[in-house]
């Protein structure tokens, strides 16, 4: 499928967000060329008629004239509807532009799918306030082929993980999305122990998954599709599993959307 790119000005690009544990959200890209099927950012098609989900990417060009010299306070949230590392960037640069010019006082935390951002160290080293993130879920062969086509793999997200520990960054693991029987979150934990400083859990979210996503998963595993669409067993899975963590000693923060978000600490 070929991406379809439409670059746009925007008048601001600090947004204020609901999102637990941040005050701003920041998308220099809207759409995704990962393509993941289940990414909850596709509710953005209501006021972006531009196609299938996957198939483009706003680029909003501006942005790094829009960051310069603006200071926000509290935690800055990059990204909530697009994966700042996904595949255009490697030709465009917009992100890395937009870390060049941003003050680096900010408190910043960034979450990608992609070991693109080992690219940007050299700039990522000039931030006072940093935390870098890859989202882990273990996906492969033909379950990652449907779910997630265009994203790198699971090994070059651990690799990627450890290379920013090695350079010293705060890092973190966004165990995301839990789906039982597919996605084995005590055996990631595990396998990125002393690689991150914490761990964001987010079970899938069956609001905003989309209905494509849960045909899809009734295919590839229906006990997991069973389980997730019975709402109140799904959420005793997810009490079980948090509970089973915090006796592993994981720590950080986890995440339920049902029936309505909550975070809470591990």
């Amino acid at each position: 499928m070929l991406l379809k790119i439409i670059e746009v000005q925007v008048k601001s690009i600090f947004a204020r967000t609901g999102i637990p544990g941040a005050s701003y959200v920041i998308n220099q890209y809207v759409g995704c060329g990962h393509a993941c099927l289940y990414c909850y950012a596709k509710f953005m098609r209501r006021w972006k008629r531009h196609g299938e989900w996957g198939s483009w990417v706003e680029v909003k060009v501006n942005a790094p004239e829009l960051v310069r010299a603006r200071r926000v306070e509290g935690m800055v949230y990059m990204s909530s509807v697009s994966d700042p590392y996904q595949p255009v960037e490697r030709g465009l640069e917009l992100t890395r532009r937009v870390l060049e010019s941003m003050d680096k006082r900010i408190q910043l935390r960034i979450l990608t799918k992609s070991d693109l951002i080992l690219r940007d160290l050299d700039v990522l080293r000039e931030f006072k306030q940093l935390e870098v993130g890859l989202t882990v879920n273990g996906f492969e062969g033909e379950v990652k082929r449907l779910f997630e086509p265009n994203s790198p793999t699971h090994n070059a997200r651990v690799k990627a993980l450890e290379k920013l520990r090695e350079e010293g960054f705060k890092t973190y693991g966004f165990i995301s999305p839990v789906i039982p029987h597919l996605v084995d979150v005590e055996e990631l934990a595990a396998e990125l122990e002393g690689l991150v400083d914490f761990y964001i859990i987010e079970p899938l979210n069956v609001k905003l998954c989309g209905g494509r996503f849960l045909r899809t998963l009734q295919e590839v595993s229906p006990r997991s599709a069973r389980m997730v669409r019975d709402l109140e067993g799904y959420m005793r899975f997810q009490e079980t599993l948090r509970k089973r963590l915090e006796a592993m000693g994981v720590r950080g923060l986890f995440v339920r959307h049902y029936p309505k978000i909550h975070v809470c600490e591990l």
